[in-house]
């Protein structure tokens, strides 16, 4: 049974707040940067995918690390074109290592050894510049936020992210309106990556998360495909009462697609043409979801 730890995956800690050192393929990598640590990782991952060198729960692990390197990596100026080179970089120095030398061997038992302390650990936060992700791996009976972010629009307050209970089965939006607005539908909004290659970002440091979608024709959206009264479980902190939307299973992969430092709308549509819009950090969802199929497995 998953222990009730907590840890905080700051995004520039040098373990990244996940396996530990035994992620680390060499002594100068606890001082490396972390386009170093998303090469390091990938390549790692990708040998132990060709040699058969993990489970499952540990080639998991390896994933959420590597997701979370990246994403510190944007955030600290890296273009994406580089990471795109040094995983392809990777994964080729991956397919050329001998799976029985002791550059691979070691590494890989050193990994296996941390993973079984770090498969205790039942909840997780990712800090993103502006929002978190808190994620939550533990077993119960009733359901609860598995990886959630919260956003406050005016007066309103909401929850978004993967919920279920025994894991995460479906990406909702639980919104609490106190001058009991009824919205018939609601609507993820988010940069269409086939029409615009990369993120709307100004370089300002905690530039607001509104600013940071695309025009609107650059855009595409997933129409809720369920709408009902939300748990008590799901609640927003001090809700007596929410709706909650069921997102489509694709959006949940767009997501984890998108940039860690651009953001996403979720758009509640109430009668009379009115809007009422939530944004939401997408920072490292991509790792957090990956953490959470750990558990799943």
């Amino acid at each position: 049974m998953m222990t009730r730890t907590r840890r905080s995956a700051l995004p520039a800690a040098p373990w990244m707040g996940l396996i530990g050192a035994a992620l680390l393929l060499a002594p100068h990598a606890a001082k490396a940067q972390p386009s170093d640590l998303y090469y390091e990782r990938t390549v790692m991952s990708a040998a132990g995918d060709r040699c058969g060198l993990f489970t499952p729960e540990v080639s998991a692990a390896l994933a959420a690390s590597a997701a979370q390197a990246r994403g510190a990596a944007l955030r600290a100026g890296t273009d994406p074109k580089s990471l795109e080179i040094l995983k392809r970089t990777a994964q080729m120095r991956a397919d050329a290592i001998d799976c029985r030398s002791p550059d691979v061997t070691t590494p890989a038992a050193r990994v296996r050894m941390a993973f079984a302390g770090y498969q205790r650990i039942s909840r997780m936060n990712y800090p993103g510049d502006i929002s978190l992700w808190a994620a939550d791996r533990g077993v119960g009976r009733t359901a609860r936020w598995r990886l959630a972010q919260s956003a406050y629009f005016g007066s309103n307050k909401m929850i978004f992210g993967l919920a279920g209970r025994d894991g995460p089965s479906a990406l909702v939006a639980v919104a609490d309106f106190p001058d009991n607005a009824t919205p018939y539908a609601a609507r993820l909004v988010f940069r269409d990556t086939g029409r615009a290659p990369g993120p709307y970002l100004t370089g300002a440091p905690r530039q607001p998360l509104a600013t940071k979608l695309p025009p609107r024709a650059a855009t595409k959206m997933f129409m809720a495909e369920a709408r009902g009264p939300a748990e008590a479980d799901l609640l927003p902190k001090g809700a007596a009462d929410a709706w909650a939307f069921r997102f489509p299973t694709a959006a949940v992969a767009a997501l984890s697609d998108l940039d860690p430092r651009e953001a996403v709308a979720v758009e509640f549509l109430l009668s009379g043409d009115r809007v009422r819009t939530a944004y939401v950090e997408v920072g490292d969802f991509a790792a957090g979801r990956a953490f959470l199929q750990m558990a799943s497995r």
